[in-house]
């Protein structure tokens, strides 16, 4: 082919393939949201397969797993996929998570109920690999309130230890502390400490999703909404400490952080 002649014109088929390769190296094509989506579904995956899994686990082999082991745990998973996948998706792996950072500006309300179903939907696919593989009743692995414990002391106790949690996790993820990755340090700690004291009432759980995959495999969702009202009243109450210790959010830091790298969207003034 010479310097004068032209290159020819790709057809339809051939221009179709040439998109769907430029949509997969184009990492930051918005059109790429199944990826972030995807990395909800699988850290969450992980993180019941986990939590729900000690208590399932200690069930099927009873004296193996002590309370300590069982809430340390999901800790140090929540800290390793933070750590593996968290500039994907934010690493949010929690319902009263995204619905936080949505208050604070720093994540867009279009993508949360896209994040929670993902977060149900592995929460719920852990129960059920659970299930079929230990063999036990998946409302082993589930929170509910303690014997001689009313529902409402299990919400306040949620509640607190979610406000906490959230807090932690808007800090760390502010330009104010700017410490990045680091952050899964933070955040991994304080559920290690939060189930270390306060899971012998409510069973720490922080995460509706956490509960919603177990009850719903084993069909006992007794005293639910305690893990529905509590982390989401625990979170709505960290944003307002947030805006009070740093003022409003929406900033780049913040942002990124609950966003992840794919097409991040930043505050802007006037914007809904």
């Amino acid at each position: 082919m010479t310097a004068l002649q032209e290159v020819p014109t790709l057809g339809p088929i051939a221009r179709y393939e040439q998109e769907v390769i430029d949509r997969i190296t184009d990492f930051d094509d918005p059109r790429q949201e199944w990826r972030r989506l995807f990395s909800e579904l699988l850290g969450t995956f992980f993180l019941v397969l986990v939590a729900a899994g000690g208590g399932m686990m200690g069930h099927a082999f009873p004296n193996t797993i002590s309370r300590t082991a069982a809430v340390v745990a999901p800790a140090l998973m929540v800290m390793a996929i933070i750590l593996f996948m968290g500039k994907i998706s934010g690493a949010h792996l929690n319902p009263a998570v995204s619905i936080a950072f949505a208050l604070r500006r720093d994540f867009p309300w279009w993508r949360v109920p896209g994040y929670i179903v993902m977060q149900l939907a592995g929460a719920t696919l852990a129960a059920l690999f659970l299930r079929s593989v230990i063999n036990v009743s998946a409302m082993y692995g589930s929170n509910y309130p303690a014997h001689g414990y009313s529902n409402s002391a299990a919400f306040w106790m949620e509640l607190i230890l979610t406000m906490g949690l959230v807090s932690v996790i808007l800090g760390t993820a502010s330009g104010a502390q700017n410490i990045g990755i680091i952050g899964a340090f933070g955040v991994g700690g304080y559920i290690a400490l939060a189930g270390l004291w306060g899971s012998p009432i409510s069973g720490a759980s922080m995460n509706p999703a956490r509960t919603f995959g177990p009850d719903l495999v084993s069909g006992t969702f007794t005293g639910y909404w305690v893990y529905i009202a509590g982390p989401l009243a625990g979170a709505a109450l960290a944003v307002v400490i947030a805006f009070v210790l740093r003022g409003r959010g929406g900033g780049k830091t913040g942002s990124g952080a609950a966003q992840g790298d794919i097409f991040t969207e930043v505050y802007k003034e006037g914007q809904s």
